[in-house]
């Protein structure tokens, strides 16, 4: 890694008018880390990791992948450095097959760069994230938990280093979330990728990750395992004590 994180955010900041959304936020992801970002409602979270990815500019504040100064950049250059995200709402092409969803996200981004063999090509990748089957099928027509597994293997086409997901577990039963979480650790594994996770339901997400940033008001109030983050008084404050309680 010569001596640079993945990824590095350094006191972003991010304001609309006179609100203030991210209050000068650090936090550095290491290679082959599987990180998740918590925090309550209006905590700035889809901001700080719209910020991550290049789709919000900071107001202050900078980004640096590798080393290299990514601030201002757009999405693309992002794309360039390895870094993929999905999004709340699934965002495949309903009317084409779930095999052409992941040809479109090859030819996109990542026919140049290099890859695992587990990606060479659509088939491989639909395989790995356990839709082979639905290969032949409009993605209009496969459940909303498949839809999020196809997503993933979109941004996956991308060859990325670094996968942002965005509330990915958002509308699964409990058992859906189960097997979507050990996929994503699985795919960490094999891929040797950095995962930035951002979920609502603080319990899944406490339960898969292996460190957790929390933020609260725009500002980072911890950054530990989630064993230390969940003992934590600001956090359990913040949380108004009850989905940590659960989660505890």
């Amino acid at each position: 890694m010569n001596g640079h994180a993945m990824l590095e955010a350094r006191g972003v900041t991010v304001r609309f008018g006179g609100l203030t959304a991210v209050d000068g936020v650090s936090a550095a992801f290491a290679a082959g880390e599987l990180v998740g970002i918590i925090g309550p409602n209006g905590a700035g979270k889809t901001t700080f990791f719209n910020t991550l990815s290049g789709v919000q500019r900071p107001s202050s504040g900078d980004l640096y992948a590798h080393g290299r100064r990514l601030t201002g950049a757009g999405p693309h250059r992002y794309a360039a450095q390895g870094i993929a995200r999905t999004f709340q709402t699934p965002r495949v092409f309903a009317e084409l097959s779930v095999l052409e969803n992941i040809e479109f996200g090859l030819e996109f981004a990542g026919r140049g760069r290099q890859a695992s063999w587990l990606l060479k090509d659509a088939p491989s990748i639909l395989h790995l994230i356990g839709l082979a089957a639905q290969a032949e099928l409009p993605a209009a027509t496969i459940t909303p938990s498949q839809q999020r597994l196809l997503e993933i293997g979109m941004a996956l086409a991308t060859r990325p280093r670094l996968l942002l997901l965005d509330e990915v577990a958002a509308g699964l039963t409990e058992s859906e979330v189960d097997a979507m979480a050990q996929l994503i650790r699985r795919l960490r594994d094999e891929l040797d990728l950095t995962v930035i996770w951002i979920e609502h339901a603080v319990t899944t997400l406490l339960r898969y990750v292996e460190r957790v940033i929390v933020l609260h008001q725009g500002r980072k109030i911890a950054d530990g395992t989630p064993a230390e983050v969940v003992r934590h008084a600001e956090v359990i404050e913040a949380y108004l004590g009850d989905e940590m309680a659960e989660a505890a």
